[in-house]
Formats: structure tokens, C-alpha cells, sequence
């Protein structure tokens, strides 16, 4: 992992010239010191814009959650990774934007001038943000370099993909309780302003989430962090939302901004898969999710994997070309949905499962632009309705269609719940169940990449990954 960042750091690395003859005292072979506050904000962007962006070249979960198929070039909505070293770069935008930035945050705090509880807060939220990039890496490809991805090994070993759960699980629990009043990072926090308040809620809703994930996997442990994460009080409301809003203007735009506008690009449409879905639920969503509808709001949706021509489909709607669209990583939304899981589990403090999965439906439905009335009369939908005897298949379900602007979570619950998907025509396949370790692992760390991709079948992307069970 070593030659990672050190390859990363290089790319970044910057030159300069100047007649200030005050730089010569400068020893120019020493970098200068970065703020723990900007190295936050970078690690927290960092994961924001690779988790809310549809890119060939970085992140194609969009796809692999077949919400939207491609038109002409098509090997990504066919579940291609290396071509374009899909897998590659999600190694490199995790370990050396996200994972390394917040370890440099850490060890900057150091020259932080604020109360013990301040850095204490800061350390948390810092944290926070790295346990959601590990927690990532786990989801999408299994066992990953964890120990020894930051130390002085340049070929780091896998470690086990339920151990580093279970390890990251303990960090949340500790962070939680060193989250409260205010951080040192102020207007460096990016999501919350210096608020340890909000960020402790935004640890348990992240706790919640890993635990309801890993419950058929290990039932006593996902339980037991559950109830804590519900105890210690995870998003009450949309307001709540660990979520960054964009800026209008660039650099600092939306990432779908540059994919759906400043490209120019005429690429991507819904794809059948979920459309056929919302028409027969006739969603509310629909006019928010696409536009270029046909008749009573229906999605005209491609074969998934096909060519197809852009102007005949329904595409990504005009909410997602906004610059100053924002992107939750967790939000009251998905805790809702894992709320009534934990409900129908019979995990301690959960309250009613229909009334969640209700709550859950409604805010995504006003999210995207929808009424009180419309989300009344989808609840009376007889494939809506909650029904105990069909409750994880309709949580399941509900839950992947209003994670449409969080691809990552889409992809989790078509895996975790076993959401049918159609056949991609050219691989003929469904969606594969995990990424393939990228090739640049299998050049500079051969060893430790086998073993690790030997637990998965020889690295087969339909192996799974520890919780999908």
C-alpha cells in the first residue's frame, strides 16, 4: 500500500517559481505543515466525491445497481472492472485521499491549540470518516490490507474481511463517547460545522448501519452494536443527514454535475431494472429519478447492458445537474430502513418495524420532490403495504430504490436482501457479488493479493463477501 501513497503523493506534488528571495531560507526539501483541519476536509471530500459520482473510470456503482445502463460504450453496465481499473482507482481514492488524510489529521492535531474534549471530539469525527472508507473497501471487495495498510510495509497482508468489521465496530463504540459539544475543526468540518453532537449521531446511524449489515453473518455481535448505536441515538430527521452540499460553482460542484453537464456527455439512461420496478409501483419518484418520462409518469427504461439509443430512454433527472445538489453518506432515510430491519430482528429499542419502514418511505418520497397525499397513496400499494410475513423482502426492496443517490448503499441491499436483477445482455450474468483486487496489487504485492483472493474462489467476482449471506 506504501507505493500507493507514495505514488499518489507524487502526482499531487506541485512546483513553483518566484523572485522572493525569502524562499531561500526555506529548506524546500521539508514540506511544509498542513492544517489537521484542511486535511479532513480533504479526506471527508475525498469520500463525498467518489461515493456521489458516476464515473467509467472510478465509480460505477450506479450501474452495478442497474438504476442506469449506458448507451454506446457498454462494458461497464456489463460489470467490467479492469479495463478501465475500476478497482484500482477505489484502492487509491480510499487509502490515499480518505485513509491517509485522516491519519495525517490525527497526528496534526497535535499542534491544535483547544480544550482536551475539543481534540478528544476531533479524533472522533476523524475517526468516523475512516471507518466509512474501510467500511466501504470491506463491502466491495472482502478482505483488504487493514493492519499493515499504513505502515512500512510496501507489500502490505489482507486481513480478514469479518475481523476488520468487528475491529471497526470497537472504534465507532469508543469514538461515540468522545462525541459531544463541539470540535476543533469549526468551518473545516465540512458536514457539521464543528458540531461533535451531530457527528456522535452520525456514528451511531453509521454503527447501526454495519450492524444490521452483518446480522445473518454473526447475529450476537451485530445485536449487541446495534442496540448501542439505537441506545447512544442515531438521525431523528432529515435535518440530521451526514450530508455535504455542493457549491455552485467550480470546484466545488456536485460530481454529477460534471458528468450529466460540464461533460457534455450523452452516456448514461435509466436502466429497465429499476424502472420496471417503479412503473409497476407507479412511484412518485419517478419524475425525480428521470426525466424524458412517456405516459402517466413512466419510466422508459433500457435493456440493462445494451446499446441503446439516449433520446429514446428515460435519463438521469434535471435534481441530479444541479452543481449545489448535495450527497448524504448515511442519512434518516437509510436509518429508518435499518431501524425496522433491527425491529423485525427484535433488537432492543427499536419500536414498531411498519411504522420505520413507513417513515423511511415518506422522506424519501418528499426528498424528491414528492407530497404527503402522493406517499399515502404508495403506502396502499399492495406491494407496498408492510406485511410482517414479507417485511425483509419489501425493506429490501424500498430501500434499493431510495438509495438512488447513494449507489454504495443501492449495491449493498441488492446483495444483502437478494434483490433480483435482470441479466446484463453481453456478460449475461446478474450483478456480480463483490470487486476483483485491482492488477496493480498482483504486480507489487503478488503474495498477499493471492492468498486473499484464494478465500474468494481465486478472486471470482460472484464469491461474496463475509455478511452476504
Amino acid at each position: 500500500m506504501k507505493k500507493i501513497l507514495f505514488a499518489a503523493a507524487a502526482a499531487l506534488a506541485i512546483t513553483s517559481c518566484t523572485s522572493d528571495l525569502s524562499d531561500l531560507n526555506v529548506n524546500g526539501k521539508a514540506p511544509e505543515a498542513v492544517p489537521a483541519g484542511a486535511l479532513f476536509a480533504n479526506a471527508t471530500m475525498g469520500y463525498y466525491d467518489f461515493t456521489s459520482v458516476q464515473n467509467v473510470n472510478l465509480n460505477n456503482l450506479r450501474l452495478w445497481s442497474q438504476h442506469w445502463t449506458q448507451t454506446t460504450y457498454v462494458d461497464e453496465s456489463n460489470f467490467q472492472l479492469n479495463d478501465r481499473d475500476v478497482n484500482g482507482n477505489t484502492f487509491v481514492r480510499m487509502y490515499t485521499t480518505v485513509i491517509r488524510d485522516c491519519e495525517e489529521a490525527r497526528s496534526a492535531l497535535a499542534d491544535v491549540v483547544a480544550s482536551n474534549a475539543e481534540i478528544a471530539a476531533s479524533e472522533a469525527a476523524i475517526e468516523v470518516v475512516e471507518v466509512l472508507a474501510y467500511s466501504l473497501l470491506v463491502d466491495l471487495f472482502g478482505d483488504v490490507p487493514y493492519s499493515e495498510a499504513l505502515g512500512e510495509s510496501n507489500t502490505p497482508s489482507y486481513d480478514d474481511d469479518a475481523a476488520i468489521y468487528a475491529d471497526l465496530l470497537a472504534r465507532l463504540d469508543a469514538a461515540v463517547g468522545n462525541l459531544s459539544g463541539s470540535n476543533a475543526f469549526g468551518s473545516s468540518d465540512i458536514i457539521y460545522g464543528g458540531s461533535a453532537d451531530s457527528w456522535k449521531m452520525a456514528a451511531n446511524s453509521l454503527m447501526l448501519r454495519m450492524a444490521v449489515r452483518m446480522i445473518d453473518a454473526d447475529a450476537a455481535m451485530a445485536k449487541t452494536y446495534g442496540e448501542k448505536a439505537i441506545a447512544g441515538g442515531v438521525f431523528a430527521s432529515s435535518a440530521d443527514d451526514m450530508r455535504l452540499f455542493y457549491s455552485s460553482a467550480p470546484p466545488h460542484t456536485h460530481p454529477m454535475w460534471e458528468t450529466l453537464v460540464q461533460s457534455g456527455r450523452t452516456d448514461f439512461i435509466a436502466s429497465a431494472t429499476l424502472g420496471d420496478v417503479l412503473n409497476g409501483l407507479a412511484d412518485p419518484r419517478r419524475a425525480g429519478f428521470f426525466k424524458n418520462l412517456g405516459g402517466s409518469d413512466s419510466v422508459i427504461g433500457a435493456p440493462h447492458g445494451l446499446q441503446s439509443d439516449y433520446y429514446q430512454f428515460s435519463q438521469p433527472g434535471t435534481a441530479l445537474e444541479d452543481p449545489t445538489w448535495s450527497h448524504a453518506a448515511i442519512s434518516y432515510v437509510e436509518t429508518e430502513f435499518l431501524m425496522a430491519h433491527a425491529a423485525v430482528a427484535g433488537w432492543a429499542g427499536t419500536g414498531d418495524a411498519a411504522t420505520h419502514y413507513e417513515n423511511a418511505i415518506r422522506a424519501s418520497i418528499e426528498e424528491w420532490g414528492g407530497s404527503s397525499a402522493d406517499a399515502d397513496t404508495y403506502m396502499m400499494h399492495s406491494m407496498v403495504a408492510f406485511n410482517a410475513t414479507t417485511a425483509a423482502t419489501q425493506i429490501g426492496v424500498q430501500k434499493w430504490i431510495a438509495m438512488y443517490s447513494n449507489a454504495a448503499e443501492a449495491y449493498a441491499a441488492v446483495r444483502q436482501y437478494d434483490i433480483p436483477m435482470a441479466t446484463a445482455n453481453l456478460a449475461q450474468t446478474v450483478t456480480p457479488s463483490r470487486y476483483s483486487y485491482p492488477l496493480d496489487e498482483y504486480s507489487l504485492n503478488l503474495s498477499n493479493v493471492e492468498a486473499a483472493g484464494a478465500k474468494f474462489n481465486g478472486d471470482d467476482t460472484f464469491a461474496k463477501v463475509f455478511w452476504d449471506m
